[in-house]
């Protein structure tokens, strides 16, 4: 176990019932800048490694960890990532989770903690889609004739991540356990993209850039593309990471379960989601690579 500082929404920056952008908390995607402050807040963080596995899993705690090495090692080849990769991906999903019908790989991300990375590590605890974002993904990404039925049925939205190249022992991904989450914790955020042409093929994957020089809070250029959850500081959160986790293990992370908890039709006691957040490690040594990962975004669906 570490103790270290993480970075939560900062009360009183924002207003929480806010019903649209651009009064509505906003953050811009390629990390240009953001209508809320963030605010420090030690935590302990726990090392997955010295905990019973029994103990977790992505119905359990809203995360998993798995060994599974993977053929494709570099990830610098968008084509090869989509065509071998995502197949290695799907098998995986498929060998963890029992009664998947179908899965759909919409998106991923890689990051560099590199100065010209367009993606960095993100420093800011939140989940990724919101319950009214996910039903947004299925519509954008499954056939519409195949759309509307899947959402009666159980879906999720995974995160699979993993390092490249070296052990992510710089900046390494922390997760909270679902069961120690409230509700109230949540706050809806809109996530800006950077404007496009509309013949865009709307497929984000592989067109990250660097994001323009101009003031963090100005929003011109950009338009609401998706919903994110911030979330408050809450002492009863329990942290958990993966230390000197290499790229030969893989993290499933729990962005929605649409039968989880407190959900229409969900069950008591299933993990909804989990929220993440990259971490500096002070323990880290000072000739520790720059972390280098990949995350896959998953849409699951269940018999």
């Amino acid at each position: 176990m570490t103790t270290a500082t993480f970075r939560y929404l900062q009360p009183g920056t924002f207003d929480p019932h806010a019903p649209s952008f651009p009064s509505k908390p906003w953050t811009k995607v390629d990390g240009g800048g953001a209508s809320f402050d963030l605010g420090p807040h030690e935590r302990h963080v726990t090392d997955l490694r010295t905990v019973p596995s029994s103990s977790i899993g992505p119905d359990i705690s809203g995360f998993g960890f798995y060994h599974s090495p993977a053929t494709e090692k570099e990830f610098t080849d968008d084509d090869a990532i989509r065509k071998g990769y995502y197949a290695e991906v799907e098998a995986l999903l498929r060998s963890k989770l029992p009664g998947v019908k179908k899965v759909v790989l919409f998106d991923h991300t890689i990051r560099r903690r590199q100065k010209d990375s367009p993606r960095q590590p993100v420093q800011q605890v939140h989940v990724d889609q919101t319950p009214q974002a996910a039903e947004v993904r299925v519509r954008r990404h499954v056939p519409a004739d195949e759309a509307e039925e899947l959402l009666k049925g159980r879906y999720q939205i995974i995160n699979i991540w993993r390092p490249i190249g070296h052990a992510a022992t710089d900046f390494p991904l922390a997760v909270v356990d679902w069961r120690t989450m409230a509700a109230e914790d949540l706050i809806r955020v809109d996530l800006l993209y950077p404007k496009r042409d509309p013949a865009d093929d709307g497929d984000d994957r592989g067109k990250e850039t660097l994001p323009p020089t101009v003031s963090k809070t100005n929003t011109e250029g950009y338009e609401v593309k998706g919903e994110t959850y911030g979330v408050r500081p809450n002492e009863k959160h329990a942290f958990f990471y993966v230390k000197d986790m290499t790229p030969e293990e893989a993290l499933f992370l729990k962005i929605y379960d649409s039968r989880g908890q407190g959900q229409p039709g969900g069950k008591e006691g299933l993990a909804v989601t989990s929220a993440h957040t990259a971490f500096e490690d002070p323990a880290t040594p000072k000739e520790a690579k720059g972390r280098q990962s990949i995350e896959v975004r998953a849409l699951v669906f269940y018999e």
